[in-house]
């Protein structure tokens, strides 16, 4: 077709499909978001025509049995492990209700978005208090005194061993401060009021006051053998997803190189199973201004988008 946009007759393409196939992990996204860049910029033609596709290898391989299974990323990892351990399973909440089949997967997926916004925020915080004070109310900027009290009562319920156990207050400047006497060392967490009103913080609220009735007490999780105590949404999303792991054997690639060329085959070229995207530019103005700002010359708007954003991304949700 030639080199250079001006140069380019993509009458004379060859190839109808140009297919972009990197590792199935964040460095693999890093690498297609570049090649994505360039052929953008430099064959915006060939997104137009529809030639260009993405290719979906898989990042996990699971093994139960004489069965195999690949699995594309760590969203679709963590529901297929959440259908299996929520099958033949049963939730009993403190107030009696129980809880099992389809129904008992759709509160662990609830639950799974609330342990997910509790992780993006545990870089600023301690992720218990932060999912303590979502459940109890107290996680916006004046929250009530029965709020607050409720919140240290949760903590108190999956509390380590402590002489006086936690209580909580609101300091200066809406200061929502978390402490508790550990064998003579005051332990302090303070969720500052900058945390509290960020978008992160309030997606956490929002998520974790839609099943705060789930949580007014212990609940029990039970398996098809033993039994679990369940103090919170993230406590139930790991019982669920290690009960689904037992018996599994669960291989993650790291690259495409791990993989041998019949299960590369298998997955990912053949193409009678494999799962092409298709790009596209939808909004072309919008994308123009975005691959300018992330991907160009100019640090200081890419700085400020990323600083601005940043809590803001839906990582694997």
């Amino acid at each position: 077709t030639g080199i250079g946009r001006d140069q380019i007759n993509y009458d004379k393409l060859r190839y109808h499909k140009v297919i972009i196939m990197t590792d199935a992990d964040v460095d693999g996204a890093h690498i297609r978001t570049l090649l994505l860049t360039f052929f953008y910029r430099q064959m915006p033609e060939l997104i137009e025509r529809g030639h260009l596709y993405i290719a979906q290898p898989p990042l996990y391989k699971i093994t139960k049995g004489r069965s195999e299974r690949y699995v594309k990323d760590q969203a679709e990892m963590d529901a297929y492990l959440i259908e299996e351990g929520a099958s033949d399973a049963t939730l009993t909440l403190a107030g009696g209700e129980v809880i099992y089949g389809q129904d008992l997967a759709g509160r662990v997926a609830s639950a799974r978005g609330v342990k997910l916004s509790v992780d993006r925020l545990t870089a600023r915080a301690p992720g218990f208090a932060l999912e303590a004070a979502a459940l109890a109310g107290a996680l916006v900027l004046e929250p009530s005194e029965e709020a607050v009290k409720t919140a240290a009562e949760r903590l108190n319920a999956v509390a380590d061993e402590g002489e006086d156990g936690w209580t909580a207050r609101l300091g200066e400047e809406y200061q929502l401060i978390f402490q508790r006497e550990l064998r003579g060392v005051t332990e302090t967490v303070v969720l500052d009021a900058n945390l509290r009103e960020s978008p992160e913080a309030k997606r956490l609220s929002e998520r974790a006051q839609a099943i705060a009735g789930d949580y007014t007490g212990p609940a029990v999780f039970a398996p098809k053998s033993g039994a679990v105590r369940i103090h919170s949404p993230s406590q139930l999303v790991e019982a669920v997803i290690t009960s689904g792991a037992k018996g599994m054997k669960i291989q993650r690639y790291k690259g495409l190189g791990e993989m041998n060329p019949g299960q590369l085959w298998e997955t990912t070229l053949d193409p009678n199973a494999r799962s092409l995207l298709q790009v596209s530019v939808t909004h072309a103005d919008t994308a123009d201004e975005l691959f300018t700002k992330l991907m160009g010359d100019v640090v200081e708007p890419r700085r400020d988008f990323i600083q601005e954003h940043a809590l803001e991304a839906e990582v694997d949700a």
